[in-house]
């Protein structure tokens, strides 16, 4: 819709100077609605581009060549399409015509176009499209959806529509966080804590209640960390019985999340999750080592080193002493495998800012790995919801604020009707 008042603008500049109308459309910009007053106008031209670009001469009192510009055009009366012209420093203001306005916007729903309202646009014509892959939500498992999953869900579903929308091929991902230490921690802590009755009665809370439980205990007890460190160890050498707990903890978690995120109207194509990758990462372990760029610190991590100067003032762990991999060495490995099934054109990770320097790592080693495509990989940040700690069980439910949602919903209704 910009682009025809634009163009129709740009006509009534090309009649008065006498050149091509397409001289003009870069010279004309929408002026930003943050900036607009209320009977402001809604296009501006710059008379120094058109100085800049030879169409005006570049010498002379740029503010009297204005207003003469500006008188000019106030005498074509071929259209009415502006409805005010007004001078600034070395601009022209235009404010369109408001029953013209109107009538351009309603314009599509009477054609029936009203689900790609806004789309046409010739401003959208020079978007790049092609695949773009959307990571987002991406709980941990084994824990109760919350209120701080709640921005990650919906800024990144947003992104995905509007991707969508814009004629992308998207792909929808939850990466959810199902390996790590914390699934030792909680390994070792059902086996102390856990109940097999509850677990089938209340999955989530029960093992909510059981994390809660053994982050206490390992605060002062070495016993129960180093049973954390038994299990991982064990997941990550696929013991029968680890894995079988951990598959029952993850099965549970995604058939209670995708209840949420029906109620949320939010859908995935793809559920991954780290454990996909746990083998992928020792290979991206090889390579590093390769590739000679694997180092072994002081404290017997084998780390990667991204300091400009190669004098190990800024490094990427990758394996910790004993062996065992990092959250970050399995999002290498699933930047790595993503690009090889689905050939995405970009990738966007959608998560607080708290992770900003994990991504500027996890970029870092791709490239430096010969990754050229990860340039094309983006993190969309967002402000921390403060005062929600899982471990300490200082969170609020979503599913709770849902229901209380619907419920004053239903209340203020029900009180509507009854006062009419």
């Amino acid at each position: 819709m910009a682009c025809f008042f634009r163009r129709k603008i740009a006509a009534k500049l090309a009649r008065t100077l006498q050149q091509s109308e397409d001289v003009f459309i870069p010279s004309l910009t929408a002026v930003p609605p943050l900036k607009k007053q209320q009977s402001g106008p809604d296009l501006r031209l710059s008379l120094s581009t058109l100085r800049v670009e030879g169409i005006l001469p570049s010498s002379g009192d740029i503010q009297l060549q204005t207003e003469n510009l500006a008188a000019q055009l106030k005498q074509d009366k071929q259209d009415s399409v502006v409805e005010d012209i007004s001078t600034g420093h070395a601009v022209i203001n235009f404010k369109v015509n408001r029953v013209l306005l109107a009538e351009k916007v309603l314009e599509p729903f009477a054609k029936g176009d009203d689900d790609n309202f806004g789309l046409n646009s010739e401003l959208l014509n020079s978007l790049p499209r092609g695949t773009t892959l959307v990571e987002y939500s991406s709980p941990n498992i084994a824990k109760k959806f919350h209120a701080g999953h709640l921005r990650s869900t919906i800024i990144g579903n947003f992104i995905a529509n509007l991707k969508q929308s814009l004629g992308n091929n998207v792909i929808r991902m939850n990466y959810l966080g199902d390996w790590g230490m914390q699934f030792g921690l909680l390994g070792a802590g059902f086996k102390q804590f856990g109940c097999v009755e509850k677990l089938k009665d209340n999955p989530l809370q029960h093992l909510f209640e059981v994390y809660v439980k053994v982050n206490k205990e390992v605060q002062h007890s070495e016993d129960m960390k180093q049973a954390a460190r038994d299990f991982f160890r064990q997941l990550e050498q696929h013991e029968s019985q680890a894995v079988t707990l951990w598959q029952q903890f993850r099965e549970l978690t995604v058939k209670e999340y995708q209840q949420v995120y029906k109620r949320l109207g939010v859908h995935f194509d793809i559920y991954s999750g780290e454990s996909f990758h746990q083998d992928q990462a020792q290979e991206v372990v090889q390579e590093l080592q390769r590739r000679g760029l694997l180092k072994v610190s002081e404290r017997g991590t084998r780390v990667v080193d991204l300091s400009p100067e190669g004098d190990m003032t800024n490094v990427c762990t990758l394996l910790r002493s004993d062996g065992t991999t990092l959250y970050i060495t399995r999002d290498v490995a699933a930047a790595i495998s993503r690009r090889e099934t689905h050939g995405f054109d970009e990738m966007i990770y959608v998560t607080d800012k708290s992770q900003e320097n994990h991504f500027s790592q996890l970029f870092q080693i791709l490239i430096t790995m010969g990754h050229s495509w990860a340039e094309r990989c983006r993190h969309v940040s967002f402000g921390l919801v403060q005062g929600m700690k899982t471990r300490t069980g200082d969170v609020v439910f979503l599913e709770d604020v849902l229901d209380e949602a619907r419920a004053r919903m239903l209340h203020n209704m029900n009180q509507t009707s009854s006062n009419v």
